[in-house]
Protein backbone atom coordinates (compact mmCIF):
# COMPACT_ATOMS: atom_id res chain seq x y z
CA UNK A 1 0.00 0.00 0.00
CA UNK A 2 1.74 3.21 -1.27
CA UNK A 3 1.74 5.97 1.14
CA UNK A 4 0.68 9.77 0.16
CA UNK A 5 3.45 11.99 0.55
CA UNK A 6 1.86 15.54 2.56
CA UNK A 7 5.19 16.87 4.15
CA UNK A 8 6.47 20.02 3.06
CA UNK A 9 9.43 20.55 0.31
CA UNK A 10 12.26 19.89 1.80
CA UNK A 11 16.01 19.24 0.76
CA UNK A 12 16.03 15.93 -1.00
CA UNK A 13 17.84 14.04 -3.55
CA UNK A 14 17.69 15.95 -7.10
CA UNK A 15 15.73 13.65 -8.34
CA UNK A 16 12.63 15.03 -6.85
CA UNK A 17 13.88 17.81 -8.76
CA UNK A 18 13.82 16.42 -12.29
CA UNK A 19 17.50 15.55 -11.93
CA UNK A 20 19.23 12.91 -10.88
CA UNK A 21 21.33 13.88 -7.55
CA UNK A 22 25.12 12.84 -9.61
CA UNK A 23 24.44 15.33 -11.71
CA UNK A 24 23.83 17.92 -9.08
CA UNK A 25 27.41 16.94 -8.35
CA UNK A 26 29.07 17.66 -11.78
CA UNK A 27 27.65 21.22 -11.17
CA UNK A 28 28.88 21.48 -7.68
CA UNK A 29 31.90 20.29 -8.72
CA UNK A 30 32.62 22.33 -11.88
CA UNK A 31 32.08 25.31 -9.48
CA UNK A 32 34.43 24.46 -7.27
CA UNK A 33 36.92 23.76 -9.68
CA UNK A 34 36.37 27.63 -10.72
CA UNK A 35 36.81 29.21 -7.46
CA UNK A 36 40.16 26.90 -6.78
CA UNK A 37 41.74 27.58 -10.38
CA UNK A 38 41.25 31.32 -9.55
CA UNK A 39 42.92 31.01 -5.96
CA UNK A 40 46.24 29.84 -7.40
CA UNK A 41 46.18 30.69 -11.80
CA UNK A 42 46.98 34.70 -11.10
CA UNK A 43 50.72 33.33 -9.47
CA UNK A 44 51.93 33.05 -12.73
CA UNK A 45 50.63 35.88 -14.15
CA UNK A 46 52.00 38.52 -11.97
CA UNK A 47 55.41 39.13 -13.67
CA UNK A 48 53.71 39.90 -17.05
CA UNK A 49 50.66 42.06 -14.94
CA UNK A 50 53.38 43.98 -13.26
CA UNK A 51 55.24 44.90 -16.54
CA UNK A 52 51.70 45.84 -18.12
CA UNK A 53 49.86 47.64 -15.22
CA UNK A 54 52.74 48.80 -13.74
CA UNK A 55 51.36 48.61 -9.73
CA UNK A 56 53.22 49.83 -6.83
CA UNK A 57 54.54 46.90 -4.80
CA UNK A 58 51.63 47.85 -2.16
CA UNK A 59 48.97 47.45 -5.17
CA UNK A 60 50.84 44.43 -6.27
CA UNK A 61 50.45 42.48 -2.89
CA UNK A 62 46.39 43.62 -2.66
CA UNK A 63 46.17 42.41 -6.50
CA UNK A 64 47.35 39.00 -5.12
CA UNK A 65 45.77 39.28 -1.66
CA UNK A 66 42.11 40.81 -2.23
CA UNK A 67 40.63 37.46 -3.68
CA UNK A 68 41.75 34.85 -0.67
CA UNK A 69 41.37 37.22 1.74
CA UNK A 70 37.75 38.67 0.80
CA UNK A 71 36.50 34.98 0.39
CA UNK A 72 37.99 33.65 3.68
CA UNK A 73 36.23 36.53 6.01
CA UNK A 74 33.03 36.20 4.19
CA UNK A 75 32.44 32.41 4.13
CA UNK A 76 30.40 31.89 7.68
CA UNK A 77 28.57 35.20 6.51
CA UNK A 78 27.05 33.84 3.15
CA UNK A 79 27.16 30.45 4.60
CA UNK A 80 25.06 30.98 7.43
CA UNK A 81 22.66 33.18 4.93
CA UNK A 82 22.31 30.32 2.25
CA UNK A 83 20.57 28.48 5.56
CA UNK A 84 18.60 30.88 5.79
CA UNK A 85 17.23 32.29 2.34
CA UNK A 86 18.07 29.29 0.03
CA UNK A 87 21.66 27.72 -0.65
CA UNK A 88 20.67 27.74 -4.34
CA UNK A 89 19.71 31.17 -4.74
CA UNK A 90 23.29 32.38 -2.95
CA UNK A 91 25.15 29.76 -5.11
CA UNK A 92 23.59 31.56 -8.31
CA UNK A 93 24.20 34.91 -7.34
CA UNK A 94 27.99 34.09 -6.20
CA UNK A 95 27.89 32.65 -10.38
CA UNK A 96 26.29 35.47 -12.06
CA UNK A 97 29.00 37.62 -9.80
CA UNK A 98 31.95 35.82 -10.32
CA UNK A 99 31.52 36.14 -14.13
CA UNK A 100 31.32 39.55 -13.82
CA UNK A 101 34.23 40.39 -11.85
CA UNK A 102 36.02 37.79 -14.32
CA UNK A 103 35.26 40.30 -17.28
CA UNK A 104 35.94 43.44 -15.37
CA UNK A 105 39.20 41.91 -13.96
CA UNK A 106 40.14 40.44 -17.86
CA UNK A 107 39.83 44.17 -18.64
CA UNK A 108 41.06 46.27 -16.39
CA UNK A 109 43.96 48.72 -16.99
CA UNK A 110 44.62 50.30 -13.64
CA UNK A 111 45.62 48.37 -10.68
CA UNK A 112 43.30 49.89 -8.56
CA UNK A 113 40.13 48.69 -11.11
CA UNK A 114 42.01 44.88 -10.76
CA UNK A 115 41.72 44.76 -7.07
CA UNK A 116 38.33 46.02 -7.31
CA UNK A 117 37.53 42.70 -9.60
CA UNK A 118 40.25 40.89 -7.25
CA UNK A 119 37.55 41.53 -4.41
CA UNK A 120 34.75 41.04 -6.40
CA UNK A 121 35.50 37.41 -6.87
CA UNK A 122 36.37 36.78 -3.21
CA UNK A 123 32.67 37.61 -2.72
CA UNK A 124 31.69 35.75 -5.14
CA UNK A 125 33.84 32.64 -4.40
CA UNK A 126 32.67 33.14 -0.39
CA UNK A 127 29.22 32.80 -2.34
CA UNK A 128 29.88 29.20 -4.27
CA UNK A 129 32.08 27.48 -1.91
CA UNK A 130 29.76 26.78 1.53
CA UNK A 131 27.24 26.65 -0.64
CA UNK A 132 28.58 23.81 -2.86
CA UNK A 133 29.33 21.73 0.23
CA UNK A 134 26.10 22.26 1.88
CA UNK A 135 23.77 21.68 -1.14
CA UNK A 136 25.96 18.29 -1.29
CA UNK A 137 25.58 17.36 2.20
CA UNK A 138 21.50 18.20 1.16
CA UNK A 139 21.34 16.29 -1.80
CA UNK A 140 23.64 12.90 -0.69
CA UNK A 141 21.52 12.01 2.69
CA UNK A 142 22.93 8.86 3.24
CA UNK A 143 26.50 8.99 4.55
CA UNK A 144 27.89 6.03 2.04
CA UNK A 145 27.03 7.76 -1.34
CA UNK A 146 27.70 11.29 0.86
CA UNK A 147 31.31 9.84 0.86
CA UNK A 148 31.70 9.06 -2.60
CA UNK A 149 30.48 12.73 -3.11
CA UNK A 150 32.87 14.41 -0.95
CA UNK A 151 35.75 12.17 -2.43
CA UNK A 152 35.10 13.45 -5.72
CA UNK A 153 34.64 16.84 -4.58
CA UNK A 154 37.84 17.00 -2.27
CA UNK A 155 39.41 15.53 -5.86
CA UNK A 156 38.13 18.07 -7.84
CA UNK A 157 39.53 21.01 -5.53
CA UNK A 158 42.65 20.00 -5.31
CA UNK A 159 42.90 19.71 -9.18
CA UNK A 160 42.18 23.03 -9.38
CA UNK A 161 44.50 24.14 -6.98
CA UNK A 162 47.47 22.54 -8.97
CA UNK A 163 46.25 23.29 -12.74
CA UNK A 164 46.19 26.74 -12.13
CA UNK A 165 50.06 27.51 -12.63
CA UNK A 166 49.70 24.96 -15.22
CA UNK A 167 46.60 26.80 -17.12
CA UNK A 168 48.29 29.58 -15.83
CA UNK A 169 51.52 29.47 -17.74
CA UNK A 170 50.13 27.81 -20.51
CA UNK A 171 47.61 31.14 -21.06
CA UNK A 172 50.35 33.86 -20.00
CA UNK A 173 53.39 32.15 -22.71
CA UNK A 174 50.70 32.60 -25.40
CA UNK A 175 47.87 34.75 -24.83
CA UNK A 176 48.19 37.95 -22.38
CA UNK A 177 47.48 38.11 -18.62
CA UNK A 178 44.09 38.65 -18.67
CA UNK A 179 43.25 35.62 -20.40
CA UNK A 180 43.44 33.89 -16.85
CA UNK A 181 40.46 35.56 -15.97
CA UNK A 182 38.83 35.56 -19.30
CA UNK A 183 38.24 31.34 -19.05
CA UNK A 184 35.72 31.65 -16.31
CA UNK A 185 33.26 33.88 -18.63
CA UNK A 186 32.34 30.96 -21.02
CA UNK A 187 32.05 28.64 -18.07
CA UNK A 188 30.07 30.56 -16.27
CA UNK A 189 27.89 31.60 -19.11
CA UNK A 190 27.26 27.52 -19.22
CA UNK A 191 27.07 26.70 -15.15
CA UNK A 192 24.89 29.41 -14.33
CA UNK A 193 21.23 28.25 -16.27
CA UNK A 194 22.68 24.36 -15.64
CA UNK A 195 22.25 25.35 -12.16
CA UNK A 196 18.74 26.93 -12.18
CA UNK A 197 17.64 24.31 -13.91
CA UNK A 198 19.40 21.24 -11.88
CA UNK A 199 20.27 22.27 -8.79
CA UNK A 200 17.19 22.03 -6.03
CA UNK A 201 16.85 24.19 -3.37
CA UNK A 202 18.00 23.64 0.03
CA UNK A 203 17.40 25.47 3.67
CA UNK A 204 18.05 24.70 7.31
CA UNK A 205 16.89 26.06 9.83
CA UNK A 206 15.22 29.32 9.61
CA UNK A 207 14.04 30.51 12.86
CA UNK A 208 13.98 33.79 14.13
CA UNK A 209 15.89 36.77 12.52
CA UNK A 210 19.41 36.36 10.60
CA UNK A 211 21.98 37.89 12.80
CA UNK A 212 23.58 40.58 10.90
CA UNK A 213 25.63 41.96 13.30
CA UNK A 214 26.97 38.30 14.03
CA UNK A 215 27.65 37.84 10.51
CA UNK A 216 29.69 41.17 10.27
CA UNK A 217 31.77 40.02 13.05
CA UNK A 218 32.66 37.37 11.70
CA UNK A 219 33.98 38.76 8.63
CA UNK A 220 35.95 41.35 10.38
CA UNK A 221 37.37 38.75 12.53
CA UNK A 222 38.27 36.17 10.10
CA UNK A 223 39.17 39.57 7.55
CA UNK A 224 41.63 40.62 10.62
CA UNK A 225 43.69 37.10 11.68
CA UNK A 226 43.47 36.19 7.73
CA UNK A 227 45.31 39.94 7.36
CA UNK A 228 47.72 39.52 10.21
CA UNK A 229 49.08 36.16 9.46
CA UNK A 230 49.50 37.00 5.62
CA UNK A 231 51.44 39.77 6.95
CA UNK A 232 53.73 37.60 8.85
CA UNK A 233 54.01 35.05 6.50
CA UNK A 234 55.15 38.29 4.14
CA UNK A 235 58.12 38.71 6.64
CA UNK A 236 56.59 41.62 8.61
CA UNK A 237 57.84 41.54 12.55
CA UNK A 238 54.99 39.60 14.38
CA UNK A 239 54.82 42.32 16.74
CA UNK A 240 54.98 45.25 14.34
CA UNK A 241 51.63 47.38 14.73
CA UNK A 242 50.18 46.37 10.89
CA UNK A 243 50.50 42.63 12.11
CA UNK A 244 49.72 42.64 15.61
CA UNK A 245 46.62 44.96 15.59
CA UNK A 246 44.59 42.95 12.96
CA UNK A 247 45.58 40.00 14.41
CA UNK A 248 44.73 40.71 18.10
CA UNK A 249 41.33 42.30 16.37
CA UNK A 250 40.54 39.98 14.87
CA UNK A 251 40.82 37.46 17.62
CA UNK A 252 38.70 39.56 19.77
CA UNK A 253 36.07 40.06 17.33
CA UNK A 254 36.12 35.94 16.67
CA UNK A 255 35.92 35.92 20.27
CA UNK A 256 32.58 38.20 20.51
CA UNK A 257 31.25 36.40 18.27
CA UNK A 258 31.08 33.10 20.10
CA UNK A 259 29.88 34.12 23.48
CA UNK A 260 26.93 36.36 21.35
CA UNK A 261 26.38 32.95 19.35
CA UNK A 262 26.11 30.89 22.80
CA UNK A 263 23.59 34.15 24.31
CA UNK A 264 20.95 34.01 21.45
CA UNK A 265 18.30 31.31 21.13
CA UNK A 266 18.73 31.27 17.27
CA UNK A 267 21.76 31.62 16.54
CA UNK A 268 23.69 31.94 13.33
CA UNK A 269 26.36 29.12 14.20
CA UNK A 270 25.72 26.04 16.45
CA UNK A 271 28.13 26.19 18.46
CA UNK A 272 27.69 23.04 20.16
CA UNK A 273 29.10 21.59 17.73
CA UNK A 274 32.44 22.40 19.00
CA UNK A 275 31.57 20.29 21.73
CA UNK A 276 31.79 17.01 19.51
CA UNK A 277 35.21 15.78 19.72
CA UNK A 278 34.59 14.38 16.02
CA UNK A 279 33.98 17.47 14.67
CA UNK A 280 36.71 19.82 16.22
CA UNK A 281 39.07 17.24 15.51
CA UNK A 282 38.35 17.33 12.17
CA UNK A 283 38.17 21.06 11.99
CA UNK A 284 41.66 21.19 13.43
CA UNK A 285 42.77 18.57 11.07
CA UNK A 286 41.90 20.68 7.64
CA UNK A 287 44.18 23.17 9.71
CA UNK A 288 46.91 21.12 9.91
CA UNK A 289 46.61 19.10 6.42
CA UNK A 290 46.53 22.71 4.89
CA UNK A 291 49.09 24.03 6.57
CA UNK A 292 51.41 21.95 5.65
CA UNK A 293 50.24 21.78 1.68
CA UNK A 294 50.56 25.17 1.65
CA UNK A 295 53.51 26.19 2.67
CA UNK A 296 55.02 23.30 0.89
CA UNK A 297 53.58 23.87 -2.61
CA UNK A 298 54.95 27.29 -2.09
CA UNK A 299 58.20 26.40 -1.22
CA UNK A 300 58.58 23.71 -3.76
CA UNK A 301 57.76 26.31 -6.70
CA UNK A 302 60.20 28.55 -5.71
CA UNK A 303 62.88 25.20 -5.74
CA UNK A 304 61.56 24.12 -8.90
CA UNK A 305 62.30 27.79 -10.80
CA UNK A 306 64.98 29.20 -8.68
CA UNK A 307 66.95 26.46 -8.29
CA UNK A 308 66.64 24.18 -11.09
CA UNK A 309 65.80 26.84 -13.35
CA UNK A 310 62.29 25.54 -14.97
CA UNK A 311 59.79 27.59 -16.34
CA UNK A 312 56.27 28.43 -15.03
CA UNK A 313 54.87 25.83 -17.37
CA UNK A 314 57.85 22.62 -16.65
CA UNK A 315 56.94 23.82 -13.29
CA UNK A 316 53.28 23.23 -13.25
CA UNK A 317 53.89 20.10 -15.00
CA UNK A 318 56.56 18.70 -12.24
CA UNK A 319 53.57 18.95 -9.75
CA UNK A 320 50.85 17.21 -11.89
CA UNK A 321 51.50 13.86 -9.70
CA UNK A 322 50.57 15.62 -6.82
CA UNK A 323 47.34 16.41 -8.76
CA UNK A 324 46.81 12.82 -10.06
CA UNK A 325 47.71 11.12 -6.04
CA UNK A 326 45.32 14.31 -5.38
CA UNK A 327 42.21 12.43 -8.10
CA UNK A 328 43.32 8.49 -7.24
CA UNK A 329 43.04 9.66 -3.11
CA UNK A 330 39.85 11.07 -3.66
CA UNK A 331 38.16 8.32 -5.78
CA UNK A 332 39.27 5.34 -3.13
CA UNK A 333 38.68 7.51 -0.33
CA UNK A 334 34.88 6.29 0.02
CA UNK A 335 35.94 2.80 0.36
CA UNK A 336 38.71 2.99 2.07
CA UNK A 337 36.50 5.14 4.84
CA UNK A 338 34.26 2.36 5.17
CA UNK A 339 36.94 -0.19 5.40
CA UNK A 340 38.89 1.19 8.00
CA UNK A 341 37.25 4.12 9.63
CA UNK A 342 38.18 7.73 10.10
CA UNK A 343 40.23 7.44 12.86
CA UNK A 344 42.75 5.46 10.93
CA UNK A 345 42.26 6.94 7.18
CA UNK A 346 43.10 10.48 8.96
CA UNK A 347 46.55 9.22 10.92
CA UNK A 348 47.89 6.88 8.46
CA UNK A 349 47.41 9.82 5.95
CA UNK A 350 49.02 12.31 8.02
CA UNK A 351 51.86 9.89 8.52
CA UNK A 352 52.12 8.93 4.58
CA UNK A 353 52.22 12.68 4.28
CA UNK A 354 55.20 13.02 6.57
CA UNK A 355 56.90 9.66 5.43
CA UNK A 356 56.60 11.81 1.63
CA UNK A 357 58.06 14.96 3.28
CA UNK A 358 61.22 13.55 4.95
CA UNK A 359 61.76 11.83 1.60
CA UNK A 360 62.00 14.79 -0.40
CA UNK A 361 64.79 16.18 2.24
CA UNK A 362 67.25 13.98 -0.25
CA UNK A 363 66.54 16.64 -2.48
CA UNK A 364 69.52 18.81 -3.37
CA UNK A 365 71.29 21.63 -5.48
CA UNK A 366 70.44 18.92 -8.94
CA UNK A 367 67.57 17.79 -10.34
CA UNK A 368 66.33 14.56 -9.37
CA UNK A 369 62.87 14.10 -11.23
CA UNK A 370 62.79 10.12 -10.06
CA UNK A 371 62.56 11.25 -6.43
CA UNK A 372 60.74 14.09 -7.12
CA UNK A 373 57.69 12.37 -8.93
CA UNK A 374 57.78 9.86 -5.93
CA UNK A 375 57.68 12.21 -3.34
CA UNK A 376 54.99 14.33 -4.71
CA UNK A 377 52.64 11.72 -5.20
CA UNK A 378 52.76 10.11 -1.76
CA UNK A 379 52.55 13.91 -0.52
CA UNK A 380 49.41 14.38 -2.85
CA UNK A 381 48.04 11.07 -1.90
CA UNK A 382 48.28 11.35 1.78
CA UNK A 383 46.96 14.87 2.01
CA UNK A 384 43.97 14.12 -0.34
CA UNK A 385 43.36 10.70 1.82
CA UNK A 386 43.61 13.54 5.13
CA UNK A 387 41.97 16.17 3.83
CA UNK A 388 38.65 13.73 2.49
CA UNK A 389 38.52 11.83 5.84
CA UNK A 390 38.23 14.78 7.62
CA UNK A 391 35.75 16.81 5.72
CA UNK A 392 33.28 14.04 5.37
CA UNK A 393 33.53 13.50 8.90
CA UNK A 394 33.35 17.12 9.85
CA UNK A 395 30.14 17.46 7.55
CA UNK A 396 28.36 14.32 8.95
CA UNK A 397 28.58 15.42 12.46
CA UNK A 398 26.94 18.53 11.88
CA UNK A 399 22.57 18.07 11.25
CA UNK A 400 21.48 19.07 7.82
CA UNK A 401 19.41 22.11 8.96
CA UNK A 402 23.58 23.73 10.16
CA UNK A 403 24.91 22.40 6.73
CA UNK A 404 25.81 25.98 5.60
CA UNK A 405 27.28 26.71 8.66
CA UNK A 406 29.35 23.59 9.06
CA UNK A 407 30.59 24.22 5.48
CA UNK A 408 31.44 27.66 6.17
CA UNK A 409 33.40 26.42 8.92
CA UNK A 410 35.36 23.86 6.94
CA UNK A 411 35.85 26.25 4.26
CA UNK A 412 37.16 28.79 6.54
CA UNK A 413 39.54 26.74 8.56
CA UNK A 414 40.85 25.72 5.16
CA UNK A 415 41.52 29.38 4.34
CA UNK A 416 42.90 29.75 7.39
CA UNK A 417 45.42 26.86 7.43
CA UNK A 418 46.63 28.00 4.09
CA UNK A 419 47.49 31.63 5.24
CA UNK A 420 48.49 30.06 8.33
CA UNK A 421 50.85 27.77 6.22
CA UNK A 422 53.01 30.09 4.19
CA UNK A 423 53.43 32.34 7.37
CA UNK A 424 54.81 29.64 9.85
CA UNK A 425 57.14 27.98 6.90
CA UNK A 426 58.39 30.78 5.17
CA UNK A 427 59.76 31.75 8.59
CA UNK A 428 60.97 28.97 9.28
CA UNK A 429 62.14 28.95 5.76
CA UNK A 430 63.70 33.18 6.22
CA UNK A 431 65.23 31.79 9.47
CA UNK A 432 67.17 28.92 7.75
CA UNK A 433 67.95 30.56 4.97
CA UNK A 434 68.83 34.20 5.94
CA UNK A 435 72.56 33.11 8.30
CA UNK A 436 74.20 31.17 4.96
CA UNK A 437 74.35 34.81 3.54
CA UNK A 438 76.56 36.27 6.25
CA UNK A 439 80.44 36.75 5.84
CA UNK A 440 80.12 35.72 1.92
CA UNK A 441 83.89 36.55 0.68
CA UNK A 442 83.88 39.56 -1.17
CA UNK A 443 80.67 40.22 -0.30
CA UNK A 444 79.67 44.03 0.78
CA UNK A 445 77.70 43.99 3.87
CA UNK A 446 74.93 45.72 2.35
CA UNK A 447 74.41 43.62 -0.64
CA UNK A 448 74.38 40.50 2.08
CA UNK A 449 71.65 41.97 3.95
CA UNK A 450 69.66 42.46 0.78
CA UNK A 451 70.49 39.00 -0.60
CA UNK A 452 69.13 37.75 2.93
CA UNK A 453 65.53 38.89 1.50
CA UNK A 454 64.83 35.97 -0.49
CA UNK A 455 66.61 33.36 -3.37
CA UNK A 456 65.29 35.54 -6.51
CA UNK A 457 66.70 38.52 -4.83
CA UNK A 458 69.99 37.55 -3.79
CA UNK A 459 70.38 36.54 -7.65
CA UNK A 460 69.69 39.98 -8.53
CA UNK A 461 72.06 41.40 -6.29
CA UNK A 462 74.86 38.63 -7.58
CA UNK A 463 73.98 39.59 -11.25
CA UNK A 464 74.65 43.35 -10.12
CA UNK A 465 77.92 42.30 -7.97
CA UNK A 466 79.13 40.08 -11.07
CA UNK A 467 82.82 38.71 -11.26
CA UNK A 468 84.07 36.40 -8.31
CA UNK A 469 82.13 37.75 -5.82
CA UNK A 470 78.69 37.52 -7.68
CA UNK A 471 79.26 33.90 -8.04
CA UNK A 472 80.23 33.18 -4.63
CA UNK A 473 76.51 35.39 -3.55
CA UNK A 474 74.94 33.22 -6.07
CA UNK A 475 76.58 29.39 -4.72
CA UNK A 476 75.88 30.83 -1.39
CA UNK A 477 72.39 31.74 -1.76
CA UNK A 478 71.40 28.39 -3.60
CA UNK A 479 72.76 26.24 -1.21
CA UNK A 480 71.56 28.40 1.88
CA UNK A 481 67.81 27.95 0.60
CA UNK A 482 68.42 24.41 0.02
CA UNK A 483 70.06 23.55 3.48
CA UNK A 484 66.34 26.18 4.26
CA UNK A 485 64.48 23.57 2.67
CA UNK A 486 65.58 20.60 4.33
CA UNK A 487 65.17 22.48 7.73
CA UNK A 488 61.43 23.72 6.51
CA UNK A 489 60.39 19.84 5.28
CA UNK A 490 61.14 18.87 8.65
CA UNK A 491 59.47 21.23 10.66
CA UNK A 492 56.43 20.23 8.81
CA UNK A 493 56.99 16.69 9.08
CA UNK A 494 56.52 17.34 12.67
CA UNK A 495 53.52 19.05 12.37
CA UNK A 496 52.14 16.03 10.26
CA UNK A 497 52.94 13.66 12.74
CA UNK A 498 51.07 16.04 15.30
CA UNK A 499 48.44 15.70 13.65
CA UNK A 500 48.23 11.99 13.16
CA UNK A 501 48.13 12.34 17.11
CA UNK A 502 45.14 15.02 16.89
CA UNK A 503 43.71 11.91 14.67
CA UNK A 504 43.11 9.58 17.60
CA UNK A 505 40.09 11.54 19.06
CA UNK A 506 37.68 10.41 15.52
CA UNK A 507 35.84 7.41 15.88
CA UNK A 508 37.19 4.25 14.92
CA UNK A 509 34.38 3.06 12.52
CA UNK A 510 32.42 5.21 10.19
CA UNK A 511 29.32 5.51 11.66
CA UNK A 512 25.65 6.72 9.78
CA UNK A 513 23.67 8.14 12.10
CA UNK A 514 20.47 9.20 10.50
CA UNK A 515 18.92 13.24 11.36
CA UNK A 516 15.59 13.39 11.85
CA UNK A 517 14.92 15.63 8.75
CA UNK A 518 17.33 13.15 6.56
CA UNK A 519 15.24 10.06 7.71
CA UNK A 520 12.12 12.04 6.20
CA UNK A 521 14.03 12.81 3.23
CA UNK A 522 14.94 9.17 2.59
CA UNK A 523 11.23 8.57 3.72
CA UNK A 524 11.12 10.52 0.29
CA UNK A 525 12.65 8.55 -1.66
CA UNK A 526 11.10 5.67 -0.24
CA UNK A 527 8.11 6.95 -1.82
CA UNK A 528 9.42 8.13 -5.12
CA UNK A 529 10.10 4.41 -5.63
CA UNK A 530 6.77 3.28 -4.75
CA UNK A 531 5.02 6.05 -6.89
CA UNK A 532 7.77 5.36 -10.28
CA UNK A 533 4.91 3.47 -11.90
CA UNK A 534 5.33 0.01 -14.11
CA UNK A 535 8.36 1.23 -15.84
CA UNK A 536 10.13 1.53 -12.53
CA UNK A 537 13.19 3.79 -12.06
CA UNK A 538 16.64 2.66 -13.79
CA UNK A 539 19.52 0.64 -12.45
CA UNK A 540 20.87 3.37 -10.82
CA UNK A 541 18.29 5.35 -9.85
CA UNK A 542 17.26 1.92 -7.86
CA UNK A 543 20.12 1.53 -6.72
CA UNK A 544 19.71 5.11 -4.83
CA UNK A 545 16.69 4.58 -3.71
CA UNK A 546 17.75 1.09 -2.02
CA UNK A 547 20.46 2.18 0.37
CA UNK A 548 18.57 5.14 1.89
CA UNK A 549 15.23 2.87 2.09
CA UNK A 550 17.18 0.32 4.41
CA UNK A 551 19.01 3.41 6.54
CA UNK A 552 14.74 4.25 7.07
CA UNK A 553 14.59 1.24 7.98
CA UNK A 554 16.96 1.02 10.45
CA UNK A 555 15.89 4.64 11.56
CA UNK A 556 12.23 2.92 11.86
CA UNK A 557 13.60 0.18 14.28
CA UNK A 558 16.05 1.90 16.34
CA UNK A 559 13.32 4.70 17.65
CA UNK A 560 13.56 8.65 17.36
CA UNK A 561 16.74 9.36 17.66
CA UNK A 562 18.40 7.38 15.23
CA UNK A 563 20.63 4.58 14.81
CA UNK A 564 24.42 4.70 14.03
CA UNK A 565 25.03 1.86 12.08
CA UNK A 566 28.94 1.20 11.22
CA UNK A 567 29.22 1.88 7.51
CA UNK A 568 31.19 -1.68 6.58
CA UNK A 569 29.26 -4.26 4.56
CA UNK A 570 29.78 -7.23 7.22
CA UNK A 571 28.32 -4.39 10.07
CA UNK A 572 25.45 -3.82 8.03
CA UNK A 573 24.90 -7.55 6.81
CA UNK A 574 26.16 -9.40 9.37
CA UNK A 575 24.37 -12.48 8.40
CA UNK A 576 25.77 -12.83 4.82
CA UNK A 577 29.10 -12.62 5.88
CA UNK A 578 28.39 -14.61 9.07
CA UNK A 579 30.22 -12.37 11.57
CA UNK A 580 29.96 -10.06 13.85
CA UNK A 581 29.51 -6.05 13.30
CA UNK A 582 33.15 -4.96 14.70
CA UNK A 583 32.96 -2.81 17.01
Amino acid sequence: MSRTNTAPARPRAAAGDGANRWVVLVVLCVSLLLVALDATILHVAVPSLTEDLRPSSTALLWIVDAYPLICASLLILFGTLGDRVGRRRVLLLGYALFGVASAVAALATEPSVLIAARALLGVGGAMIMPATLSILRAVFPDRRERATAIGVWTAVAAIGAATGPVLGGFLVENYWWGSVFLINIPLMALILPLGRRLLPESRGAADGPWDVLGALMAAAGVLGCVLGVKRAGAGDPLLDLPTAGPLLLGAALLVLFVRRQKRRPHPLIDTGLFARPAFTTSVGCIVLAMLALVGLELIAVQYLQLVLGLSPLETGLRLLPLTFAAMAAGATGSYTLRRIGPRRMVGWGFVLTAGAVLLLVLMGEHDRPLLLTVGFVLLGFGLQTTLFSAYESMLSEAPQKSAGGAAAIGETSYQLGAGMGIALLGSVMNAAYAPGLRGVPGVPEEAGRAAANSLGEAYQVAGRLGGTAGDALHQAARHSFVNGLHVTLCVSAALLLAGALMALRLPRVMECPVDPEDREDLEDLEDLEDTEGAGGPGLGERQAVDGPARSVERARKAGPSGPRVPASREAVEPARSGGRPAR
